[in-house]
């Protein structure tokens, strides 16, 4: 065990995966010589060469595309986006071609692809995006959104080895605010929901830096007993650990940092609704983001990002219905 930033833990998972399989290769943006924008892949070029770490033009559809390739022919390519804003570049390839390639031809394609994603910094609104839904909606991909360090490296490594395409989630604002103790070497982290915290009155569902604002808002609220539910997996949806969430609570707060509308948070609210109404003991309240891009502004990014205080509120008022 090691104590690691959540950016640290990212690193040490992709450079294990690259270790124990020669096949694992990156691609991306200033990845190479350069350690990437946010440092991640800094010393891998030393390490593995220009064969493995492969600075690319930018140009998302062609990263994507060429990952795709190389899948096919046997690589296990990890493509980094600088920001997950970005991946709209190359969205026909990740969602038309990577996504459906095994149903049309038969052809897994193991890719992995990278996104910084999340708000918090002051950003504006092209780095400042979660559009982890768009991927949901997409048939063929696998999504997953770690919140913790250990998560991060057990989750990158899994969808290393997962023969169908993973999109995964890595939210910017926790590489260097959260730390924890990783297990040394290579281990998978499945694609299910933890239990981040117990609790018998409320569950609050989330994922993602989210995971760490409920967390801190439902320390000690008013003596209640509240679960904090971490989804980590968007797709596949551990829907038997949320459905057991509504069953020992009744009760159930959604936070998304995303904007709300067909947010992931919908499809777990939608869930509910169809499979878990009659152990409600009250609406299920949702926390997101509205329906506008990201300002620039730090004021006003924090009064549209989801906060400590929404969230209390939220609580609060549903604990009381």
């Amino acid at each position: 065990m090691a104590s690691m930033t959540y950016l640290q833990a990212i690193s040490d998972g992709l450079r294990t995966a690259m270790r124990d399989d020669e096949r694992v290769m990156v691609m991306g943006q200033d990845i190479g010589a350069f350690g990437g924008a946010f440092k991640v892949t800094d010393g891998f070029f030393e390490e593995f060469g220009a064969d493995r770490v492969m600075d690319t033009p930018l140009a998302e559809s062609a990263i994507i595309g060429t990952a795709v390739g190389a899948a096919v022919v046997g690589l296990r390519p990890v493509c980094e986006m600088q920001f997950s804003d970005f991946i709209a570049c190359g969205f026909d390839q990740l969602v038309n071609v990577a996504g459906k390639m095994l149903y049309r031809q038969g052809l897994p394609v193991n890719i992995t692809v990278r996104l910084p994603s999340g708000g918090g910094f002051s950003g504006g609104p092209f780095h400042s995006q979660n559009p982890e839904a768009w991927f949901m909606h997409a048939p063929g991909l696998k999504v997953v959104a770690p919140s913790t360090p250990e998560d991060a490296k057990g989750m990158l490594i899994a969808g290393i080895r997962d023969p169908n395409p993973v999109v995964y989630m890595e939210h910017k604002h926790l590489y260097r605010r959260v730390k924890g103790e990783v297990p040394d070497g290579a281990y998978e982290t499945p694609f299910s929901a933890r239990v981040a915290r117990e609790g018998s009155d409320l569950a609050v569902i989330t994922y993602g830096a989210m995971v760490h604002t409920a967390l801190q808002a439902t320390e000690d609220l008013d003596g209640a007993s509240v679960m904090v539910l971490d989804l980590r997996s968007l797709v596949p949806l551990d829907e038997e650990a949320i459905l057991a969430a509504v069953r020992t609570c009744s009760k159930v707060v959604i936070v998304d940092e995303a904007n709300q509308t067909c947010a992931a948070g919908a499809q777990v609210a939608a869930l509910i609704a169809e499979r878990g109404f009659e152990d409600l003991d009250g609406p299920v309240t949702r926390v997101a983001t509205p329906d506008v891009p990201i300002p620039f502004s730090p004021p006003l990014e924090q009064a549209v990002l989801p906060s400590v205080d929404r969230v209390k509120e939220a609580c609060r008022e549903l604990l009381a219905y």
